[in-house]
């Protein structure tokens, strides 16, 4: 846990914004993967983390603004239960760390809840993602599981938003020490890829890694000779001479900061002609986004530029043609990158995500796009000191995408078809740094992970 100030102060903090009534907070339960005592990895709430700290089970929190009270609901471990998992802290002692004077057993929030339905008190709460938490509303608020996320506090969620984009100098050295062990897994996998190799091998190497740094994944990772599917969940394949892989991996620190890298390498050590152009084209564009990150720029403009410079770099492979601009607004650009620039970053990879993307990346003046491609951009809104973002922009060669593109005519005066033949068979590459945003500009987080050819070359290349 971080100092005890700093979660008194976020309370404060949430209070003052929100005025009056009562805020809800349910933490996560333990998940069976198949009958209850055999449980997935206990993973808390990222907002119940954030505002309490408390990285427990079976506990939830409420906040009476008018009446100034804070109150944590939990049970002690029993007797049984040390039995199996050893002597563990008194809900006082996690109290203590939090800032909290009162605590009460779990059947007190039913009834604290219930007599502030019956002086029809505001009860604000955040959007429920796991299914046991939507039932839990049921009981406590007398709302059916599927209607429960429309009665959601629209400003519960905007006053969060606001407080967990702009990350403290504790938060992003959560962030630069999961970069570590990131950064560690992004070399081993350099170094130990080769011909012959199936990819679960590399994964299961990361993985291990990790865990034996204390640490979790961060997301399931994705790591693929078939980059061109995007969020590729499957570690099948064995990786041949020739191919290039698409490694998007990052790890939790301690107390579950995320982070999230990618870099795209060669599985024989040396890219071929076409990868090193290709590839060549996407680093510049990277590295020409991250110069542009700066405090009162739109990010939507950066994730425009940066699709433009690629829309360049292909016009000049001869891939695309026409007016680079002109494709871009037209959405051409799209059939090679049809994903976001990138996306906020902190105690989630996909930061308040389950708050709503909108409401985390857009504003009530920059609205989504629903043009392909830049419609599924995650985070457009005009970047603030500190932010801590993604930036990941990728060139894809999707054979479906391409066939049913070109069996419409679309965009043949700004895509050569033709030319794209020759790189049916590419696959994809991307390539992600993270980014904190700061008052004279950016900082590129972490230790330097070797993304110039030379530098991927030079350690992929090293057990051949």
């Amino acid at each position: 846990m971080f100092e005890t100030n700093t979660y008194i102060e976020r309370r404060h903090r949430l209070k003052k914004d929100l005025q009056s009534g009562i805020i809800l907070f349910l933490g996560n339960d333990l998940s069976p993967m198949n009958y209850p005592d055999n449980t997935y990895p206990f993973r808390q709430d990222s907002s119940f983390l954030y505002f309490w700290g408390i990285d427990l089970p079976g506990l939830a929190a409420l906040i009476d603004i008018d009446e100034n009270r804070e109150i944590l609901f939990g049970c002690d471990p029993t007797l049984l239960e040390t039995v199996w998992t050893g002597p563990q802290p008194s809900l006082d002692h996690y109290c203590l760390k939090s800032g909290l004077k009162e605590s009460a057993a779990p059947d007190q929030l039913e009834i604290e809840l219930k007599h502030a339905l019956e002086k029809s008190r505001k009860i604000h709460f955040l959007p429920q993602y796991r299914p046991e938490n939507l039932i839990k509303f049921q009981t406590l608020l007398g709302i059916a599981p599927s209607f429960v996320n429309n009665f959601v506090s629209k400003s519960f969620i905007r006053a969060v938003v606001a407080q967990r984009s702009i990350k403290s100098r504790q938060e992003v050295e959560q962030i630069e020490s999961a970069l570590e062990i990131t950064s560690e897994m992004h070399i081993l996998a350099m170094k130990r890829s080769r011909p012959g190799i199936l990819e679960r091998e590399i994964v299961g190497a990361m993985v291990g890694l990790a865990d034996s740094s204390g640490i979790a994944p961060s997301y399931p990772f994705i790591f693929s000779v078939d980059g061109q599917i995007l969020h590729n969940p499957h570690h099948k394949n064995i990786m041949q001479t020739g191919n290039i892989v698409i490694n998007d991996s990052g790890a939790e620190s301690h107390l579950h900061y995320a982070s999230d890298i990618t870099r795209t390498f060669p599985v024989s050590g040396k890219f071929t002609q076409k990868q090193k152009e290709i590839y060549t084209v996407l680093l510049n564009a990277q590295l020409k986004a991250i110069e542009a990150i700066a405090p009162g720029v739109e990010y939507r403009d950066v994730h425009i530029s940066t699709c433009s410079q690629i829309a360049a770099g292909l016009k000049s492979l001869g891939l695309m043609k026409g007016d680079v601009n002109e494709a871009v607004a037209a959405g051409a650009h799209a059939l090679f990158m049809p994903h976001g620039l990138g996306h906020m970053m902190g105690l989630d990879v996909h930061d308040m995500e389950d708050l709503g993307e909108d409401y985390v990346g857009y504003t009530d003046t920059i609205r989504r796009s629903r043009q392909f491609g830049t419609a599924h951009l995650r985070l457009a809104r005009t970047l603030e000191p500190g932010f801590v973002l993604t930036v990941e922009p990728g060139i894809y060669f999707i054979p479906g995408l391409i066939d049913q593109w070109k069996a419409q005519g679309k965009f043949e005066n700004f895509i050569d078809y033709d030319k794209i033949e020759d790189y049916r068979d590419f696959g994809g590459i991307r390539i992600e740094d993270n980014v904190l945003v700061h008052d004279k500009g950016r900082r590129v987080l972490g230790v330097p992970i070797a993304k110039t050819v030379e530098e991927v070359e030079a350690l992929s290349s090293q057990n051949l």
